[in-house]
């Protein structure tokens, strides 16, 4: 598996990073521990979590697989703070007390004295940025965080922070959401993250599900759509719009013996302005036809296909 470099930074990460939201909730210790062997073989390095990940159960899972077979230097981490729970649910607070907070409850559930990565989940309109930034500088004095960044920021927000970091430990990345039905950070965080040099990690890259192509007909009774938790996860890509898009996946993948997975993540990976596409999955058998996307490139024809029929709608002031 390709690695790339995090924008301007040090920073290098597998293309493809592993995505653990799911892990202790929906997917057990022997299988996550099976997708962990599976992304170490085929070459990945990068493990993406949460503190809010099933309540930390995502972390604490990490840790005893990283008690076992698997070394640390193995694995790089990137997790992330700023959303407490409270009685009533998440609450976004990226301020410094509770950032730190959170890093260090981390740390000690994944039995580990630093992450390689460590962002803000969410933007946080109550907490002034320099605030968060203080927290993050503290972590990579310390030495708790190897990196630091950002997750989930508007454009401005990302443009914002990023300037004011410019005269403490730099932001090497931004994670956003970001897919064929999901192109939204185009239009600003694209080009502000290209000028403050942060990468940008894609969460979702598979439509959250939708555009693997097991939504065409029906709703597998064992699929996230149909999970009491997670089926409004999904709802904003259960359109006519991310239909047609799915529609046209499949067509040309069956056309190159591939798989609408396949070519999705293919798309994502494809793009310059990414460094490492989040995948998740609840099985190495499912984790395995994303990692098949890193072994074939899209040809360059169905790339400029699939972006010239999913481009995002663009106006002023982005284009005039």
């Amino acid at each position: 598996m390709q690695r790339n470099r995090v924008g301007a930074s040090g920073l290098e990460v597998s293309e493809l990073a592993l995505g653990t939201m799911n892990w202790s909730r929906d997917t057990n210790a022997d299988e996550a521990g099976g997708q962990l062997d599976a992304f170490l073989d085929a070459g990945g390095t990068l493990l993406d979590t949460a503190a809010s990940y099933a309540e930390g159960g995502s972390e604490a899972l990490i840790g005893t697989l990283l008690g076992g077979t698997v070394s640390r230097s193995d694995v790089q981490i990137c997790t992330k703070a700023g959303i407490r729970r409270t009685a009533t649910g998440g609450m976004v607070d990226a301020s410094r007390d509770t950032m730190l907070t959170t890093l260090d409850e981390s740390l000690a559930r994944m039995n580990t004295d630093h992450v390689d990565l460590w962002l803000v989940h969410a933007y946080d309109p109550r907490t002034s940025l320099d605030e968060t930034l203080h927290a993050l500088e503290i972590a990579v004095n310390s030495g708790r965080a190897r990196y630091v960044g950002v997750s989930n920021f508007p454009g401005w927000a990302t443009a914002r922070i990023g300037t004011l970091a410019s005269t403490r430990p730099s932001l090497a990345a931004t994670q956003m959401e970001y897919s064929l039905v999901q192109r939204g950070i185009e239009r600003e965080v694209v080009p502000a993250a290209a000028e403050l040099g942060m990468g940008i990690l894609a969460w979702s890259p598979l439509g959250r599900g939708v555009l693997t192509g097991k939504y065409r007909s029906s709703i597998p009774a064992d699929s996230r759509a149909a999970s009491e938790h997670l089926a409004g996860f999904l709802d904003p890509y259960m359109n006519e719009r991310a239909s047609a898009i799915v529609e046209a996946l499949s067509t040309a993948a069956e056309g190159l013996g591939s798989t609408a997975q396949e070519l999705a993540l293919g798309w994502v990976l494809a793009q310059p302005h990414i460094a490492s596409a989040v995948v998740g999955a609840r099985t190495a058998e499912q984790l395995e036809l994303s990692l098949r996307a890193t072994q074939t490139p899209v040809p360059a024809a169905i790339l400029d296909v699939l972006d010239e029929v999913t481009a995002p709608e663009l106006g002023y002031p982005e284009r005039r």
